[in-house]
């Protein structure tokens, strides 16, 4: 079935734009090189299958060109030197972002820098600037995560590396790690460099599975921690145990619980703030996980 898209401009393209799709560019025969318009169409499919599409449809083109491919990254400070250490890191150029999808070809990759959570829509005047890369987006995007820490510890030396162990008495794991994961991601909170299962023994001769992350976060560990506990209660069901660790000492709820009389107030407080930040997508993800999660605890106790 064929469906009908809009022109739009690049900016509500980008805006609206999400991983693996395609924003369209119409040119005149006489240009060499596409070079992008004002005008654009969103296409809500990855570039194969709109080249595919267009070719099965018999429509009237001289010439297709593939752009470089955009890759965004938050960098919350420091832009000026995170646009320095990439740039130098992986032999690239700092251009705008109307000069990279000019002078990109389809081998390269066109990173853009924003300081904006990534979760929320970014917009032309959220850019803090671009590095055209040599690279196609696959082999860059390998190689830039193997090397974050050493890039972040470069570009932001405060940084923070957290360990995040996730236990629960009713073995729910997979959904209470989604639920784990939905947040740090939707709220942008750091970049994950490791995760995997451990154990851990709360007291002499007692051994629990726990599922272990490490966080590289520019966030105070406080805050995270303050944030998380909005997803070990909800009211007053105590859902997980979450725990926070630098260095391997745990962060204390007592060193968040300054204006609260007890952990139920905490939570509540962390859930509103929980409400506040995620977007509307993740929200309804977090619920209807919650939602499950309560109707397998019901089943299991009747």
């Amino acid at each position: 079935m064929t469906r009908t898209v809009s022109k739009t401009s690049i900016d509500e393209a980008l805006r609206k734009s999400d991983e693996f799709e395609t924003i369209l560019f119409i040119t005149g025969i006489e240009e060499k090189k596409t070079i992008p318009h004002e005008n654009a169409f969103l296409i809500k499919k990855r570039a194969p299958i709109v080249l595919k599409e267009i070719l099965n449809h018999r429509v009237p083109v001289e010439r297709v060109d593939v752009e470089c491919a955009i890759l965004l990254m938050r960098i919350p400070k420091n832009l000026e030197e995170a646009l320095k250490v990439i740039s130098e890191k992986y032999n690239g150029r700092i251009v705008s972002f109307e000069e990279g999808l000019i002078e990109g070809e389809e081998e390269d990759t066109l990173l853009v820098l924003t300081d904006k959570k990534l979760s929320s829509p970014i917009e032309l005047k959220d850019i803090r600037g671009s590095i055209l890369v040599p690279s196609r987006i696959l082999e860059f995007y390998r190689d830039l995560t193997i090397d974050l820490p050493i890039l972040l510890n470069k570009i932001l030396p405060d940084w923070n590396e957290i360990t995040i162990k996730l236990y629960d008495t009713a073995r729910e794991y997979e959904k209470h790690i989604e639920r784990l994961l939905l947040v740090i991601e939707d709220l942008d909170l750091g970049f994950i460099v490791s995760e995997g299962w451990d154990w851990d023994y709360p007291r002499p001769f007692m051994r629990v599975p726990v599922y272990k992350l490490k966080l590289l976060t520019w966030e105070d560990p406080k805050r995270i921690k303050f944030l998380l506990k909005g997803l070990e209660y909800k009211e007053y069901n105590r859902l997980v145990d979450i725990d926070i660790f630098v260095e391997n000492k745990k962060v204390s709820w007592t060193k968040i619980a300054k204006g609260f009389d007890s952990k139920f107030e905490l939570a509540k407080a962390a859930r509103e703030e929980l409400n506040k930040l995620l977007s509307e997508k993740a929200k309804k993800r977090l619920y209807k996980m919650e939602a499950e999660l309560f109707n397998s605890y019901s089943s299991g106790n009747s």
